[in-house]
């Protein structure tokens, strides 16, 4: 089975990878960014033409939490239009079998019932900070409908609830909502420890964002703590964005890795419709997520909250009932996926 992996680097697609390499029944196809940029059009398809893949996995995005998608609005729907957009097109015209496109629980409206089912697609209106990434996933899982409808073909879209796990983003400016906090609390347990060092090398090895990277003197205490400062992270105490208020959802990317390829070999178009979710069926507020990570971490220092910073939709469970009746559920516990989150994100330094 010679199996595309679009985004392969990526959070999402990295795990999909893992999956499969252990199953030892595929033939990976793999692109980095640098050779084949799926925003392009000619590359898409003469990528497709020479390597003719069976199966497609539609796992590249431009993503990113609530600051970026109210910052970069114009990226994110032109990149994310443009990858959907010639992959299906290209797997289309080169006669893939099967393609599964990986879009996101933000597609449903901003005041969605809870939890969300499938049929709540497109009943009211968005949630405003991820408006431009939403329409964007919107547009190609109805690209990948109307494709099955007219050609014939069997291309499935599944919305996962909120990712994480190895080869996150932690990005302080791009992050999403768990990455960030797990970094801001490493962050402030070794101020808290006074290992500059290993903050030098933190910093070194990831971007913090906001423009404060080319600001910092990593060899000088002072710039460090001046920079950390400004997103709010001390010795002593860490700010995060919000109330802390608001519900979400979490789910392991290697349980999203599994799903995927449980979709894939086990159902078609015909069984599962338009979309389908994929989530953990439970949600807790962001401040139980915050004792959690910080626990996690063993920091013990205060966690303050800026509620002049958006909180984004109050509630986005996901229905998960068509897929458990499928057969398929998730096996990783939240407090464990952390924990592993965490092991990763040190290991990764090492």
């Amino acid at each position: 089975m010679r199996t595309y992996i679009a985004g392969h680097t990526g959070l999402v697609g990295s795990a999909i990878c893992r999956k499969l390499a252990a199953g030892k029944k595929h033939e990976l196809l793999v692109e980095d960014h640098d050779k084949l940029d799926l925003k392009r059009q000619k590359e898409t398809e003469d990528y497709f033409k020479k390597n003719k893949p069976d199966w497609v996995f539609l796992a590249a995005a431009r993503v990113g939490g609530i600051l970026a998608n109210s910052t970069y609005k114009a990226e994110f729907i032109y990149d994310n239009l443009a990858i959907a957009l010639n992959v299906i097109d290209a797997a289309y015209k080169t006669g893939v079998k099967k393609l599964l496109n990986l879009g996101s629980s933000c597609i449903y409206p901003k005041l969605a019932p809870q939890p969300m089912k499938e049929e709540s697609l497109l009943t009211s209106a968005l949630e405003p900070t991820n408006e431009a990434y939403a329409i964007s996933k919107i547009a190609a899982l109805k690209m990948c409908r109307y494709y099955n409808e007219q050609y014939g073909t069997n291309y499935i879209s599944a919305m996962p609830t909120n990712l994480y796990g190895p080869h996150d983003n932690y990005n302080l400016e791009t992050a999403h909502v768990l990455p960030a906090m797990l970094r801001k609390f490493h962050l402030a347990k070794l101020l808290k420890l006074r290992d500059f060092s290993a903050l030098s090398k933190d910093l070194q090895k990831r971007p913090i964002g906001f423009g404060l990277d080319k600001k910092v003197d990593f060899k000088d205490e002072g710039s460090i703590c001046a920079a950390l400062e400004s997103i709010g992270v001390t010795a002593d105490s860490v700010l995060l964005w919000g109330t802390g208020e608001v519900y979400r959802e979490f789910l392991h990317v290697d349980d999203m890795a599994a799903a995927a390829l449980f979709l894939m070999e086990k159902c078609d178009y015909s069984d599962i419709g338009e979309i389908i979710n994929i989530g953990t069926g439970e949600d807790l507020k962001l401040k139980l997520l915050a004792h959690i990570i910080r626990d996690a971490v063993e920091y013990d220092g205060a966690i303050k909250y800026d509620t002049f910073k958006p909180d984004g939709t109050p509630r986005k469970l996901l229905d998960i009932s068509r897929i458990r009746a499928l057969g398929w559920q998730p096996a990783i516990p939240l407090k464990d996926g952390v924990k592993q989150s965490y092991a990763w994100y040190l290991s990764s330094h090492a």
